[in-house]
């Protein structure tokens, strides 16, 4: 295991896949399950891959970087894996995401987006992105503002090196996350109705460890789930 992989204390390999297996069961063929493995170690995303989970999500570039090096050419049922970069995103490290990931959700400002395009090799395939929106208009969260999604949408399609797929929230915890799922549906249809390739919009990644079945009613198609499968998750 790579150094700088955090060392806590896990759940048993047992009760991993019986976790992994309980949340599959919630979750519809058309739905991707995103394994959100932050904190966790490569032997345990190397678990899941053998039961053939092949999306992991990872919020912090140095720890997610000593993953995917430790894990490649690992694969899931004969594919490889695909990585998620879901964490806030700094101008420094965007080099590192356009190197190493095939998605980076939370992207909101256009700069970012366009670092990314700049720094994509030219021998990978597009990067796959999805914009964050602040469905909840909370001060202390990344995310555009739903009237800004038109224009950003319009200007990150022009880049070649991207794949713009869809949008991603995190509600606000302490509100009603049925209502914020329901107007980032409406903002999704809306945006492929009027401004999106319609063959490349494809995704509404809503829906974490507690809400599940709300965001799939409301239209998710890509939920993010790491407690309920990895355990709880120390920081100490």
């Amino acid at each position: 295991m790579p150094n700088n992989e955090p060392v806590l204390n896990f759940i048993s390999n047992k009760q991993l896949i019986q976790n992994y297996e309980q949340i599959k069961q919630k979750i519809p063929s058309h739905v991707t399950l995103l394994a959100v493995s932050k904190t966790k170690p490569s032997e345990m995303i190397q678990a899941l891959a053998k039961h053939g989970q092949r999306d992991f999500g990872e919020n912090y570039v140095q720890e997610a970087l000593a993953k995917i090096h430790a894990l490649q050419g690992i694969t899931a049922k004969g594919k490889a894996l695909i990585w998620h970069y879901i964490g806030h995103i700094q101008r420094n490290k965007t080099r590192d995401l356009a190197e190493n990931f095939d998605w980076v959700h939370g992207v909101d400002r256009l700069i970012i987006a366009q670092r990314l395009n700049e720094q994509r090799p030219k021998n990978l395939a597009k990067l796959n992105i999805c914009i964050q929106v602040n469905i909840d208009n909370e001060d202390n969260k990344s995310g555009c503002q739903p009237e800004e999604l038109p224009t950003l949408v319009a200007k990150i399609s022009q880049f070649g090196n991207l794949c713009l797929r869809g949008l991603m929230i995190i509600p606000n915890p302490t509100q009603d996350s049925k209502h914020a799922f329901e107007k980032t549906k409406q903002l999704f249809d809306k945006v492929k109705q009027c401004h999106a390739n319609p063959t490349d919009w494809d995704t509404l990644s809503m829906g974490m460890s507690g809400d599940i079945e709300q965001a799939i009613d409301a239209g998710s198609n890509m939920v993010r789930v790491g407690t309920a499968i990895f355990g709880a998750r120390n920081y100490a």
